[in-house]
């Protein structure tokens, strides 16, 4: 009995909680226009200004759509029409600056001015596409994908 109780007073002393468990978020649907949606685990949300965007999120556009995101390392990501964006991968530290962004486009446009974890460290942000991948060097700029949504 001693031993459950130590076990059950540790576990939730070094802060094991559900609450623990959430993913954090990594910025969020500031414009809206035409058809958005959101994939998140399995689940197709419609995009509203407002909605919180997470890693692993997968956003697509309709040929009237085009969505506004900023990230909170302050990375403002403007996705047009008929484009599907992956968020792969989104950490960041607010106090530090340090983190990494990794995000695909398969298909359409997305332009990109960059935030304070590719000031502070270039390599961790990355943009990939089908056929190339690449590196921040700039503050700015666009990235076009021909290829079809998996």
């Amino acid at each position: 009995m001693k031993k459950t109780l130590f076990l059950l007073a540790t576990a939730f002393g070094t802060g094991f909680a559900p609450s623990a468990l959430a993913i954090e978020d990594a910025g969020t649907i500031k414009t809206v226009q035409g058809s958005v949606s959101v994939l998140r685990a399995g689940q197709k949300l419609a995009a509203a200004p407002g909605l919180k965007v997470q890693a692993a999120d997968k956003l697509t556009t309709g040929a009237d759509g085009s969505v506004g995101i900023t990230l909170r390392d302050n990375t403002l990501l403007s996705a047009g029409p008929n484009s599907s964006l992956s968020l792969d991968k989104f950490a960041f530290n607010p106090t530090t600056h340090e983190g990494a962004i990794d995000a695909s486009l398969k298909r359409g446009t997305l332009a990109v001015i960059s935030g304070k974890i590719a000031k502070a460290s270039p390599d961790a942000v990355t943009f990939r596409t089908n056929s190339v991948t690449l590196g921040v060097r700039g503050t700015e700029f666009i990235i076009e994908a021909n290829g079809k949504d998996d």
